[in-house]
């Protein structure tokens, strides 16, 4: 049996916490209303976890290429590929994701309504932790360029043996075919 590729699942763990928490401000209503958190400040700290769900959706939607197998490309993913690979050992080691999700879920712990990306965010700092300990790494997925194709050259070789034949005896010709 092959190798897990763990941070495969870190990915889709971490995209799902950063989704989370882009989308999970909006029901929280007035939670914290009554516990001596002005609606200013909880508006404030919406806003940040929802720039930073913003920024883990950035970092996680262009997946890695496998190291076996083919990997299927998100759609448009060429595009947040090319971002992140211009911020280079930054985005590319798993040490590093590790601990940045880590601690963009401590300050989320605090709010009831964040929960959800936080336990999310903590999951998937854990499995890129335990990716980057298999020495895994972030690595794009190129299109490998088209070859065209040439005419008359499907052929490299003529082939060495003869085509099969049917036995001798059933090669003889039949009466019937003699007499007609």
């Amino acid at each position: 049996m092959g190798q897990i590729e763990w941070a495969m699942w870190a990915n889709e763990q971490a995209l799902a916490a950063g989704l989370s928490e882009c989308g999970g401000q909006r029901g929280a209503g007035n939670a914290g209303a009554g516990r001596g958190i002005r609606t200013r400040e909880l508006q404030e700290v919406r806003a940040r976890r929802a720039w930073t769900g913003v920024l883990v959706c950035l970092l996680e939607y262009p997946r890695s290429k496998r190291k076996k197998g083919s990997t299927m490309e998100r759609c448009g993913q060429k595009y947040m590929t090319a971002v992140v690979k211009l911020f280079g050992p930054l985005t590319r080691n798993y040490y590093i994701r590790a601990i940045l999700h880590a601690a963009l879920a401590v300050p989320a712990g605090f709010l009831l309504s964040t929960i959800l990306g936080t336990v999310c965010l903590g999951i998937a700092s854990g499995i890129y932790l335990l990716a980057a300990v298999r020495g895994e790494e972030w690595r794009p997925i190129e299109e490998k360029p088209r070859e065209r194709p040439q005419m008359g050259g499907t052929i490299k070789q003529p082939p060495s043996n003869p085509p099969p034949r049917p036995p001798a005896d059933a090669r003889k010709k039949q009466p019937a075919e003699v007499e007609g």
